[in-house]
């Protein structure tokens, strides 16, 4: 493995991506902006290594960012706050998601082959479109967000070694602790909103 190649702006995408998750994980707003400048630093990292899905995606990520930062703001209130409370994906989100996902996936992945010179056609357009379903979830604080993006992590890490992108892989790989750590958190608060006030009945939170 050699870092030989390992350039500036990529040291940046691997500083403010892990910064990015970690709060993230602590449900901190300031993970958007950092999250902004994150994508702006690998579109024009994966549009020089041939990902354009990747590349592209990080349009897409700063449009989602500026809504679940709007999202994540609304109410009021102090900058750290969860003023968005995490929530389980219900099953009528997974009824139009999970096909977007998909349609999006062949989509990409024919688009990529016939109008650019990606070598992994298939791959990009997936990890594309499961990065996109991800961050709505993240935006809607959706519990169910973090596993989506376990997913794509494991899929990340071998497509960015064989692209020689050692860096960004063991970003990746960070990304994935990351996330289990944020699912662990997002499932503590979930648990604890779950959980009968004094005086309070559980049938009561089921309402």
């Amino acid at each position: 493995m050699s870092f030989d190649h390992v350039s500036w702006i990529e040291v940046f995408g691997f500083v403010t991506g892990a910064v990015n998750v970690w709060l993230l994980a602590r449900q901190n707003i300031w993970n958007w902006p950092i999250g902004i400048a994150n994508n702006l630093a690998y579109l024009i990292l994966f549009a020089t290594s041939g990902l354009y899905g990747d590349a592209g995606l990080q349009a897409v990520y700063i449009a989602l960012a500026v809504y679940g930062w709007q999202l994540w703001l609304r109410g009021g209130g102090g900058s750290s706050l969860p003023l968005l409370p995490v929530t389980r994906t219900s099953v009528t989100t997974w009824k139009y998601l999970v096909p977007a996902a998909v349609v999006s996936a062949v989509f990409l992945r024919w688009f990529l082959s016939r109008f650019t010179d990606s070598t992994v056609p298939g791959w990009d357009g997936a990890t594309t479109a499961l990065s996109l379903a991800a961050t709505y979830g993240q935006c809607r604080k959706l519990l169910e967000s973090w596993w989506l993006w376990i997913l794509v992590d494991l899929i990340y890490i071998p497509l960015y070694l064989y692209k020689g992108l050692w860096l960004t892989a063991l970003l990746y790989f960070v990304f994935l602790l990351l996330c289990i750590f944020g699912l662990r958190e997002w499932h503590r608060e979930l648990s604890g909103a779950m959980q009968p006030k004094p005086g309070e009945h559980a049938a009561d939170l089921l309402r």
